[in-house]
């Protein structure tokens, strides 16, 4: 048998398992289906706005648009990452979007971002990724149980770990595992993100709102305040009830967000934009979270070990929820391997 342990997803929970296997000594591969890692902390690349973003180009955190520390593990990276030059405090202070209008919410947690050129959050996943062994466009079709051992599409392995919302990780794994894990029959909300560049702004001061009027939209954050290089453009994010019947035709949501945009900032119609785009989120948040911080299966004695992880296993779905439960799992696996 392989002593090997695959970790499936490379969102920020898969990566934050890795290293910490990784760095323990342990042999371990990242299997991605997608192109490149960072999952929901996701980023398309635009070449907008002033000069100065034009060289690296204007990075839209299309996923999480920020992440906060509360935990003392999670800062110590977090601090890796300002000391890197890769992360940077963003703001305390959000504004809400209501029937009466907007208004800044009361100073809370401090809310992070990146610096220009560090490639938005996606960059922070991929620097926690450095030197570790990940196969990008790779697919899993399916997680088993050979003579009580662990198999990832029928090769032998010491362990496997599930980094994914939970009904992806359900289709992977046999029925009772799934069931043994409590990711049978989980829900998780889909979202459209929208995002588009002006000549200028022409909303109210801000960094990110909180719609809580709007049919349409739950979310609009200034890009260019989050990144501190001015770029005019917005992302937005719908409403899980606007975004599902759209999920098959994710452009038919251009025209109507970007009408609630001009409705909600108090500009009706919308000012023209100079182009818009938007990315499909199936699985945007999960639909109930885990009292546990992660889910295993087996011992590695007698039983295959296989575990899941990520933003849903914890009290509440965020950046550092899925890092504290991809490297708690990896503790604990090393007690096992």
């Amino acid at each position: 048998m392989s002593r090997t342990v695959v970790v499936v997803g490379g969102g920020i929970a898969g990566v934050a398992c890795a290293r910490r296997l990784h760095d323990a000594g342990v042999r371990v591969r990242i299997y991605e289906r997608g192109r490149r890692i960072g999952g929901r902390m996701a980023v398309k690349t635009e070449y907008v706005g002033p000069v100065s973003s034009l060289s690296v180009g204007h990075a839209v955190d299309i996923g999480a648009p920020y992440f906060t520390v509360r935990e003392s593990l999670f800062a110590h990276v977090v601090a890796a990452w300002q000391h890197a030059g890769l992360a940077q405090p963003w703001t305390d202070k959000f504004s809400v979007l209501d029937e009466a209008g907007l208004r800044p919410e009361s100073h809370g947690m401090q809310r992070w971002s990146t610096v220009p050129g560090a490639g938005g959050l996606r960059g922070l996943v991929e620097n926690l990724a450095q030197g570790l062994r990940v196969e990008t466009a790779h697919l899993v079709e399916s997680v088993g149980l050979e003579n009580g051992r662990p198999t990832v599409d029928g090769e032998p392995v010491a362990a496997v770990v599930l980094a994914m919302p939970d009904p992806q990780a359900e289709r992977l794994l046999p029925a009772s595992v799934a069931s043994g894990l409590g990711v049978s029959g989980s829900g998780q909300h889909p979202v459209l993100t929208l995002w588009a560049p002006w000549s200028g702004r022409w909303w109210p001061e801000f960094d990110g709102v909180f719609v809580n009027h709007s049919d349409v939209l739950t979310w609009i954050a200034d890009s260019g305040r989050s990144h501190a290089d001015g770029v005019p453009l917005l992302v937005a994010h719908s409403t899980s009830d606007f975004a599902r019947p759209r999920l098959k035709n994710p452009s038919s949501g251009i025209e109507p967000m970007l009408a609630e945009l001009g409705r909600v900032l108090g500009a009706e119609p919308t000012p023209q934009a100079e182009w818009a785009r938007i990315h499909r989120w199936s699985f945007a948040a999960p639909a109930r979270t885990h009292l546990e911080p992660f889910g295993l299966h087996g011992t590695g004695d007698s039983s295959g070990l296989i575990g899941v992880c990520g933003d849903a296993w914890g009290p509440r779905s965020r950046v550092e929820q899925a890092w504290m439960s991809g490297n708690g799992l990896a503790e604990t696996l090393l007690k096992h391997l």
